[in-house]
């Protein structure tokens, strides 16, 4: 007889890029006691279906010009850019990668912006 509850299975990402960023998060939080890299790193751990997908409108009204942000998820092309920013991401529409070039901004893969910035100094999540 089972007491009727349920445990709850970890779900890890079968995905080699995503656990690769994962275990890169966790070694610069950890390096470079940069509590912001763990928070990602937390966030991406999610199943797939719980992950951000955020629009380029989004990232254009939280940001400032010349800012560089973080998404744990997806970049999507809805919307406009009218500002140069700096995106990191696990993955970008065509679309979000036009525009933000367009609006003279950079595009980043987050292994690359941890290889840039190892403190996550300046860095904004935007979710």
């Amino acid at each position: 007889m089972t007491s009727g509850m349920q445990t709850t299975k970890r779900v890890i990402s079968t995905n080699i890029v995503v656990r690769k960023t994962i275990r890169e998060l966790r070694k610069a939080a950890n390096q470079n006691n940069a509590a912001i890299w763990d928070y990602v790193a937390e966030l991406i751990e999610r199943p797939r279906r719980l992950r951000f997908a955020v629009n380029v409108s989004k990232i254009n009204r939280y940001t400032k010009p010349g800012e560089v942000v973080v998404v744990p998820g997806k970049v999507l092309g809805a919307g406009r850019l009218d500002h140069p920013v700096t995106v990191a991401a696990l993955g970008f529409s065509e679309q979000a990668v036009e525009k933000i070039r367009a609006a003279g901004g950079r595009v980043l893969h987050i292994l690359q912006l941890i290889r840039e910035n190892p403190r996550g100094s300046g860095v904004r999540i935007i979710i």
